[in-house]
């Protein structure tokens, strides 16, 4: 029996699952990289595949935009599916002209304007950090394909079309780059017991204008992935 959002049963994904925001990404996913893939979910659209990954089960499924949709995906993934890893693969806005397009970002925290933590009735301002394990492994396998990829903190807010600002005030504090989803899954994580990871690529420049045609996204696209991937396996055997 599945949950509100989630028609998989019991079993069905793997202990680490892959989150892109788009379902459409989901399933690119699945059909370019895992064997056997199968669709498990697809409640609302947002699609759920597992399969394998160099023999070892990995599944993937879609996020949706912002952080209440990832926090109602992640929590029941974490909580009735028995999933013990999360890494989101995503596109990011780049905070600062040095990080450029295709760069990518490994979150090691997430600072946020969003209220979501609220809610678990903490006497404090709660830091949303990535699981170590997670980070360092994600690190080493882009280190060994001679990616040495910026680490640090990223800005994950509930506001995508901004009056003032534009998220750029969080520069001047050393946040590298901007998300809708990284905070909340860091949290929920944290709640849960469980690990969480975010690696995203660069398509645009919140300072430079700068944007990446959608016809030059899916290498490196593909290269994020990859990593989350070879990320995956090993944790498999840790």
């Amino acid at each position: 029996m599945g949950t509100p959002h989630n028609e998989a049963a019991r079993g069905d994904f793997a202990r680490t699952v892959l989150m892109p925001g788009d379902p459409l990404r989901a399933k690119f996913i699945a059909e370019t990289f895992l064997e056997n893939p199968r669709l498990v979910n697809n409640v609302r659209g947002i699609q759920g595949w597992t399969g394998t990954y160099k023999g070892v089960p990995v599944s993937t499924m879609a996020s949706g935009m912002g952080i209440p949709s990832m926090g109602i995906y992640a929590h029941e993934l974490f909580h009735f599916y028995g999933v013990e890893n999360i890494i989101r693969v995503g596109t990011t806005g780049a905070l600062n002209e040095e990080l450029k397009l295709r760069d990518l970002v490994i979150a090691q925290g997430a600072c946020t304007d969003s209220n979501f933590v609220h809610h678990l009735g903490l006497p404090g301002a709660f830091a949303p950090i990535a699981d170590f394990r997670l980070l360092e492994t994600a690190v080493a396998v882009a280190r060994e394909r001679g990616i040495e990829p910026p680490v640090g903190n990223i800005l994950s807010s509930d506001v995508f079309y901004y009056k003032t600002g534009g998220g750029l005030e969080w520069a001047s504090m050393g946040v590298l780059a901007i998300d809708m989803e990284t905070a909340g899954l860091y949290a929920t994580a944290a709640e849960a017991g469980k690990r969480a990871l975010t690696v995203c690529t660069v398509t645009d420049n919140l300072v430079t204008k700068e944007e990446l045609p959608p016809a030059e996204r899916q290498s490196s696209l593909c290269q994020m992935i990859e990593i989350a991937l070879e990320t995956a396996l090993r944790m498999a055997s840790r």
